[in-house]
């Protein structure tokens, strides 16, 4: 069977579009009439638009040539020449508001010029007291000046004062007083004797050594007398114990008290290693002030 065979038994419309073109046609012809009464309505709205806006681009180009007018100084006919009324009176009383705030303004300044004058006159009046060199006093009749009174009243305490002063000896006399010098002297040798009887304070500390043996086979108990056979001048021996390390092996540890002055841990550490055959290795676990 070949194509055109399928295609002429199937059942299409083949002419569809033509009928739908046919349709839309009988529609709007049968609208067209019902259509012609609202076209009126629409015409008058456009119309009305049409004028509004003709109206507003009037308005528009009235208000621009009012401005060019004020800028210009022509004045302007019909409403524009409202609008540039309305207008220059709003700016009128702008400028006439500025006008009085300017006014006050340069009263406040000259206010504050007048009282900076007045300031400045008077330093310089005090500035010229200042720098005026003291006259010379001149030997005048006493009069009934209070200021005059006073310093007359004053002036005889202060010679009083000096006669004091010329009685002080501030360097002393070169007269010494030998019971005095006896005094000073036993006193010192007394401070020096309690000074010398006083004990002095001994800086010692408590420190904790580690000493580790070479293995688990190491006797211990001939590791601690070795350690303890270590003497010396402010060295004093503590308690001591077996701490075990691990594999078993244990550690000495050993306290010990010492005089910082005399002994060290540097020191310590040195004649305990000197044993070699059951000391490895000597630490310090703890150090404190006494």
């Amino acid at each position: 069977m070949t194509a055109v065979d399928f295609l002429a038994q199937e059942k299409v419309w083949f002419e569809k579009p033509r009928y739908d073109d046919a349709e839309r046609r009988f529609y709007e012809h049968m609208n067209g009439l019902s259509q012609s009464t609202p076209d009126v309505g629409a015409n008058s709205i456009l119309q009305d638009i049409a004028r509004a806006r003709e109206n507003i681009q009037k308005s528009l180009a009235g208000l621009k040539t009012a401005l060019f007018n004020r800028g210009s100084g022509q004045p302007s006919l019909g409403r524009p020449s409202q609008l540039s009324t309305s207008s220059g009176a709003g700016d009128l009383g702008e400028l006439v508001a500025r006008i009085k705030s300017l006014e006050l303004e340069n009263h406040t300044l000259h206010t504050v010029v007048d009282s900076l004058r007045s300031a400045l006159s008077k330093l310089e009046c005090r500035v010229a007291v200042l720098e005026k060199p003291p006259a010379a006093p001149t030997p005048t009749a006493p009069c009934a000046n209070g200021t005059h009174v006073q310093q007359q009243t004053t002036g005889a305490p202060i010679e009083e004062d000096d006669d004091d002063d010329d009685d002080i000896d501030l360097f002393g006399s070169d007269e010494e007083d030998p019971e005095a010098e006896r005094i000073k002297e036993q006193r010192l040798k007394e401070y020096a004797e309690r000074k010398a009887k006083k004990p002095a304070l001994i800086a010692k500390s408590s420190i904790l050594l580690d000493v580790k043996p070479w293995d688990d086979e190491t006797d211990m108990v001939k590791l601690e007398e070795c350690v303890r056979s270590v003497q010396a001048d402010g060295l004093l021996w503590g308690i001591s114990k077996l701490v075990p390390v691990g594999y078993g092996i244990q550690k000495l540890q050993i306290a010990c008290v010492v005089e910082d002055d005399k002994v060290g841990t540097d020191m310590l550490e040195e004649e305990i290693t000197k044993f070699e055959d059951y000391v490895q290795s000597v630490d310090v676990a703890a150090f404190n002030k006494i």
